[in-house]
């Protein structure tokens, strides 16, 4: 038996590992990538750090710190990768060339890659931090002395500069790099963990396995026709399930352009759109509904007053792209209609998906659009099945190949995210309307959607109760034009406290909570009540009864006694004032 099995071993049992510097593990991803290093195509430019890398540039600037990372792991680290068990490295950077090099060092390594926004809040990225068990944290220039802090609190786990440890120029050519002989990486094993807001506890650990990085990414770049010509502008967050596997991934697989800029490297600002629009280049350009609304508040307050010339360029400048994408949220129907009357009857391509199951439903590139129902989300995406819990409504069931692998360190939330046929319950309402798709609304009211975020009502409502003066919080979702919803909070105040009941201000309760809240999560609404929140009948708030009794919606901005965060146009940028 033995001797038979000795005479049936794979090569790689008989000869010495296949490994160094310019050997890049022997995965799909990288197959793709040093196919295109090959070919001298651009792979990215970021306009942060004024750079612009080719596939080969940026597969040596890889190479060179996955060589620093490895070293910089701890012993027992270094084993369990030897062994194939997971190991988890933190990435805390903007999108960009430190980012992009960041994330392909630690899918070199064969670890599992864990972005992270890099103006979260400390104890959020602790919390990160610790709860996949980081070996290290890899950070940008500009977030250095924000991971140093939360790797010192979360265990002193260890921060290594980007940026720093890239080589001033590159040591091996396209041609002088190669595949390792051995054995694929297993694409069953963690790749990419995203975290993200659940309705109860803490943002869970979604963990993808390493197809998300190729498969997954082909599957969708192939749907929106992606190819090595296509140049992407890229505004969106890339610690985000849209900015990493819709708008990153699918690009670099198929040898296209990732311009880096805007919001991803510091806030969105509607006139630099236009303006990077007006300069050309741009085939693909994919974003969330409040992007597509607030450029176009700004066509309407700013271009459209110019000379017709300039309105004409502006115009033309929409016309460019060869598509226009959107997800995250519903697409609001007056800006899906500017954007398609501004492109001669070309619409923006809508989307739907979420952490765990990228892309499931498209509209196709083919499409004819005057026979789509109003508001779908398109067809269900080759090798999807999908259903509703009551015939052709209900709660959207999804099962796909493309699904997620676990909720890190979570066993029983794995479990309980799906019914007892293995149906992955999306919490979305939506509607069949033949083949096609509409969402109608969450299952949840714990769950908030605004600007292209996922937010969990509970997380805003536990940091709102360790406020001193805070007796009691509700936090809903409010429906809004620009954010699809805004974030409410009614707050009961301590009778200890009077003053602050009767001086609680909207921009006393940001400012409070901006220390352990990012940016986005912040109640852009507030109610102050006397007392305590009313109760049903067994004791608890019932937010779908009393939200819209307490902040009605329209009219709440009506109400004397209701603070909202207003937005006023500045120089081009939108801020917020009270």
């Amino acid at each position: 038996m033995a001797q038979a099995a000795a005479a049936n071993m794979d090569r790689s049992q008989c000869v010495p590992p296949h490994s160094g510097d310019h050997i890049l593990p022997n995965s799909p991803l990288f197959g793709k990538l040093i196919r295109h290093a090959r070919r001298g195509r651009v792979a990215l430019r970021d306009r942060g750090l004024g750079v612009e890398k080719t596939y080969a540039e940026l597969l040596d600037a890889v190479l060179a710190f996955r060589k620093v990372v490895d070293a910089s792991l701890s012993s027992d680290a270094r084993a369990r990768l030897h062994r194939g068990d997971e190991v988890y490295i933190g990435v805390l950077a903007a999108g960009g060339f430190e980012f992009t090099v960041a994330m392909l060092a630690v899918l070199a390594l064969g670890a599992a890659a864990v972005p992270m926004f890099p103006t979260a809040p400390i104890n959020e990225l602790v919390y990160f931090i610790t709860k996949s068990q980081q070996a290290a944290v890899l950070t940008s220039s500009a977030a250095r002395d924000t991971a140093t802090r939360a790797g010192k609190q979360a265990g002193d786990v260890t921060t290594i500069d980007i940026l720093s440890n890239l080589p001033e120029s590159p040591r091996f050519r396209a041609l002088d790099m190669a595949m390792s002989s051995d054995p694929p990486q297993d694409d069953r094993a963690p790749g990419i963990v995203i975290f993200t807001s659940g309705t109860t506890g803490r943002p869970k650990a979604v963990v993808h396995r390493r197809t998300y990085t190729h498969e997954t990414a082909t599957s969708i770049g192939e749907g929106y026709d992606v190819d090595h010509r296509d140049v992407l502008l890229h505004l969106l967050p890339v610690h985000h399930t849209t900015g990493l596997g819709t708008s990153f991934f699918p690009f670099l697989c198929a040898g296209a352009c990732i311009e880096f800029g805007g919001a991803a490297t510091g806030g969105f600002d509607a006139e630099w759109v236009w303006d990077r629009f007006l300069r050309g280049g741009l085939t693909v350009f994919s974003a969330v509904p409040t992007i597509f609304m607030r450029l176009k508040w700004d066509f309407e307050r700013r271009i459209s007053k110019l000379a017709p010339a300039e309105v004409s360029r502006h115009v033309a400048a929409a016309n460019q792209f060869r598509v226009l994408l959107s997800g995250s949220s519903a697409l609001q129907d007056h800006v899906q209609q500017f954007w398609t009357e501004l492109r001669a009857g070309t619409p923006i391509l809508t989307r739907y998906g979420a952490t765990e199951f990228p892309g499931c439903l498209k509209v196709p590139m083919d499409a004819d659009h005057k026979a789509l129902p109003k508001g779908c989300v398109g067809l269900p995406v080759p090798g999807v099945e999908l259903k509703l819990s009551e015939g052709n409504e209900g709660e959207l069931l999804v099962k796909s190949p493309y699904m997620f692998a676990k909720y890190l360190y979570d066993a029983e939330a794995t479990k309980q995210a799906h019914d007892d046929q293995g149906w992955f319950k999306t919490g979305d309402i939506a509607r069949r309307d033949g083949d096609f798709y509409t969402i109608v609304g969450r299952a949840s009211v714990d769950i908030i959607k605004s600007g292209g975020y996922k937010i969990s009502a509970i997380d805003i409502e536990r940091e709102c109760l360790s406020l001193p003066y805070v007796k009691e919080a509700m936090v809903v979702g409010v429906k809004d034009e620009e954010l699809g919803q805004r974030v409410a909070a009614v707050i009961a105040v301590k009778k200890q406290q009077p003053q602050e009941a009767a001086n609680l201000t909207l921009q006393q309760l940001r400012a409070d909570l901006r220390p352990s809240l990012a940016n986005y999560k912040l109640p852009t609404i507030l109610r102050v009540v006397e007392g305590e929140l009313p109760k049903g009948v067994t004791g608890k708030v019932q937010k779908k009864v009393l939200g819209p009794e307490l902040i009605p919606s329209p009219g709440y901005e009506l109400l004397p006694d209701v603070q909202v965060w207003r937005r006023a146009q500045k120089g081009g940028r939108l801020q917020a004032r009270m």
